[in-house]
């Protein structure tokens, strides 16, 4: 098994998150057609466009927690009161997807990491910038190679090598200088909420590879659903609810930035090999904080675009090898 994955997320956002690149990648079986060796180009062209399309979309998840129309909302609530909405919109786009739904006993497992996921990454965007979290959530998959050699006893990789190393590096650099250099509360917050979300994250993924013997749909969908019957009871009690125009935000939120990708991706990953889509998905922690600045005008540190680097040289060098 291929224990180092890309993430888009969130991609993965979400997926968070945050997207579960991987999950998507097995909804191939529901066409029940083995992919071939040689996509016709027009059909490679076309998914192309729907990977780079789905990867724009996700890519908007700083956008759209940075928005202004939400500075009322207390920060150390703002991230879970955003994590629930977009899931419950988000729901109403993947719901109706769902084929085959099944019972299995670690869909608890995943369907608990992947709120935990998402409470932690839309909470690392509120305390520090949109650049920090996507590339700290990052991680995953150097969480997910850890895992499979200690815990899953799995050979190493030769090819993992240096995404490993740059990954832990770009981390480090972004982890510590954020302490040492803006030495507050809230940025020690935000890039731990970014660490634990990467390491969330990667025990979705990995949940999700074990369950590939079921519709992935149905997976991502009842991710989706926990968080919002986890989170539910306390937000609709003791949050506001949203007023005015950020009902509209809120519903762009989780249907354009979160479910309609979803669908995009899967589609798109029909016409040409999941390798190739795991490339083209490192467009989307490229393009968060270059929505989040013409936007919102939000600067990114040196040592975050200089960590985000070193992660990025790591991935590309795994998944590009292979595209």
């Amino acid at each position: 098994m291929d224990t180092l994955v890309p993430v888009d997320v969130a991609r993965a956002d979400i997926y968070s998150a945050a997207t579960l690149e991987s999950a998507a990648c097995e909804t191939r079986n529901m066409t029940d057609s083995a992919e071939t060796p040689t996509l016709p180009e027009t059909s490679a062209r076309w998914g192309r466009l729907l990977v780079v399309l789905a990867c724009v979309l996700w890519s908007t998840n700083g956008f759209f927690v940075k928005w202004p129309v939400f500075a009322n909302w207390p920060d150390d609530t703002r991230g879970l009161m955003l994590a629930f909405w977009r899931n419950v919109f988000a729901s109403a786009v993947l719901i109706p997807l769902v084929r085959r739904p099944a019972w299995d006993w670690r869909l608890v497992p995943m369907s608990l990491s992947f709120t935990l996921m998402s409470m932690t990454f839309l909470s690392s965007m509120v305390y520090t910038t949109a650049a920090n979290a996507i590339w700290l959530q990052n991680t995953a998959p150097l969480w997910i190679l850890i895992s499979g050699l200690w815990i899953y006893r799995e050979p190493f990789d030769s090819r993992n090598r240096i995404p490993l190393v740059t990954g832990l590096s770009g981390a480090a650099l972004i982890i510590a200088c954020e302490v040492y250099q803006q030495p507050s509360a809230t940025s020690v917050l935000g890039v731990l909420h970014g660490a634990a979300s990467g390491l969330f994250y990667a025990i979705v993924v990995v949940s999700m590879r074990r369950l590939r013997h079921l519709n992935s749909a149905w997976l991502i969908a009842v991710n989706h659903l926990t968080a919002v019957v986890l989170l539910a009871p306390w937000i609709l009690t003791q949050t506001p609810l949203p007023q005015g125009i950020q009902w509209l935000v809120l519903i762009a939120f989780g249907v354009v930035q979160m479910g309609i990708p979803y669908v995009l991706f899967a589609e798109g990953l029909k016409h040409i090999p999941s390798q190739e889509g795991a490339a083209v998905g490192l467009l989307e922690p490229v393009l968060v904080p270059i929505w989040v600045f013409l936007a919102w005008g939000e600067v990114t540190s040196w040592w975050t675009m200089i960590g985000g680097v070193i992660i990025l040289v790591g991935l590309g060098w795994r998944y590009l090898r292979q595209a």
